[in-house]
Parts: structure tokens; C-alpha cells; sequence
């Protein structure tokens, strides 16, 4: 059994996209791993928002919605209980206030469904 924490979060209005995702990617996912122990995986999952025919533009979500994935439910519950009660360290705040609108920050955790036999045959 999986244990994820969904983090959901906007960029910076002043970034571009691009510049958004480049930075993640290059500088802020492996500052971020320094610090993510007993984490299974860590994923970004960057939105490319798309119109819906009956509501519109799809432009108050997040740009990405990161995953932190966890194996032992010890260690998944001390993560969860650190980042909704404390602040990051001193290094990672900084580096987020060059990339994200901070007060965009949303925590979720996920209890997964799948239904059987989607996609065969």
C-alpha cells in the first residue's frame, strides 16, 4: 500500500510556464530531495488546463500538483503531521518564494480507487 501527499501549488504570476518548469526541474526538485526522506517517489505533475464546454477556462487550479509517495505509514504520518504543522527549512522556503505563490499552497492526502476492468479487452 501506497501513502501520497498531494501538494497543489501556482506559480509565481511573473514566471512563464516554461521558466516555471525549468526551475522546478533544475533547481527546486533536487533541493527539495535532500530533505525527503523515507519518500517512495517524489512526481510533478505540471497542468496544461484546458476549456470545459459547459464551465470554460479552467484558470483558478494549480499549475502543478506534486506527489510525495511513501511506503511505510510510520514515516508518511510524521511527513504529513511536519508539513501541515511546521515550516520547511529555511533553504527550501527561500527557494519556494523564487518559484511559487506561496499562498497558493494546498494539502491533500489521497485514498485510492480503481475500477476493475477499465481498459481491457
Amino acid at each position: 500500500m501506497a501513502y501520497k501527499i498531494l501538494l497543489f501549488m501556482k506559480r509565481r504570476p511573473d514566471l512563464t510556464v516554461e521558466a516555471f518548469r525549468e526551475y522546478y526541474e533544475t533547481r527546486h526538485a533536487p533541493l527539495a530531495q535532500r530533505y525527503s526522506r523515507g519518500v517512495r517517489r517524489y512526481l510533478r505533475r505540471y497542468i496544461d488546463p484546458q476549456p470545459h464546454p459547459e464551465t470554460g477556462a479552467f484558470l483558478d487550479g494549480p499549475d502543478v500538483i506534486t506527489e510525495l509517495w511513501f511506503e511505510d505509514e510510520a514515516i508518511y504520518r510524521a511527513a504529513l503531521g511536519y508539513i501541515t504543522t511546521s515550516l520547511m527549512p529555511a533553504e527550501i522556503v527561500a527557494d519556494e518564494k523564487a518559484l511559487f505563490d506561496r499562498s497558493s499552497f494546498r494539502i491533500a492526502t489521497v485514498v485510492e480507487c480503481e475500477s476493475a476492468g477499465v481498459g481491457e479487452g
